[in-house]
């Protein structure tokens, strides 16, 4: 009998295709403007492929044009992948890029997730994902607009806006709940709080019995753009289960600021 055949799936494509394009594709990320240009080591130690891997994947690269190797063996993005990614940008959406992230993240904690980004008025909700958790944050949907020293998201904001942080500070503080920061100092503090860790919690200051946390979304510059929070039940957002959420939060956030970066200004 002769050797086994790739597994196909469904619709008959070998798993072993699949898992090589995935490979090329780990090997194209590892490019950027702040490294334009990489060696086959250094390509292999951050892929954490082997290194016969790797070569054989940017060989076909540079067989197909979209990547050139000099004469000392490094290799450099040729223009056909600029091509691809302008093509991308062109088309760029924040809430078709950040939906996955959403949906991601309300159906690993069973909260709700939602993406903010900062207007004059506050900061306002453009797309929020529920859950299964029976606690639905309906005080908070799309179009709803939030003050900026309350809820997670608002108060990111605050903190990685310098603009938006002066206006807060020097505006009312409204108490919405018994938690509400309506002290200028504390909240001056709590704001530098949060843009030194670069994570937001909220507990009972906007909506009584929610919690939240979230992080700041950053384009070129560090500019800010956006956040991405979860919000659902106060007790959710403690101890370790609070520490995995904001870990999950974080994670999506840097995700999406790499995407938002790569914009042409």
């Amino acid at each position: 009998m002769g050797g086994a055949s790739p597994v196909e799936d469904t619709d008959g494509t070998s798993r072993e295709t699949v898992g090589s394009v995935l490979r090329a594709c780990r090997l194209l990320e590892q490019f950027g403007a702040d490294r334009p240009v990489i060696t086959l080591a250094e390509l292999t130690a951050a892929s954490g492929l082997n290194k016969p891997t790797v070569h054989r994947l940017m060989t076909s690269f540079v067989e197909a044009g979209w990547v050139h190797r000099d004469g000392a063996g490094a290799y450099r993005i040729r223009m056909p992948v600029f091509a691809v990614g302008a093509a991308a940008l062109a088309e760029f959406d924040l809430r078709t890029e950040a939906r996955p992230a959403l949906e991601d993240l309300a159906a690993r904690f069973g909260d709700t997730a939602f993406l903010m980004v900062p207007a004059d008025a506050g900061a306002v909700c453009i797309d929020r994902v529920e859950g299964g958790k029976p606690l639905v944050v309906a005080g908070i949907g799309i179009g709803t607009v939030l003050p900026y020293h309350a809820a997670a998201a608002p108060v990111v904001m605050a903190a990685f806006d310098p603009a938006v942080r002066q206006r807060v500070l020097a505006g009312d503080l409204e108490a919405f709940t018994e938690a509400t920061h309506v002290d200028r100092a504390e909240l001056a503090a709590h704001l530098d709080e949060v843009r030194a860790t670069g994570i937001a919690f909220s507990r009972d200051d906007y909506l009584g019995g929610v919690s939240a946390v979230a992080a700041a979304v950053l384009g070129r510059d560090g500019a800010l753009e956006a956040t991405i929070s979860l919000g659902g039940r106060s007790e959710d957002f403690t101890g370790a289960e609070g520490d995995q959420r904001a870990a999950a939060v974080a994670e999506a956030a840097r995700l999406l600021s790499t995407t938002v970066g790569t914009r042409p200004a």
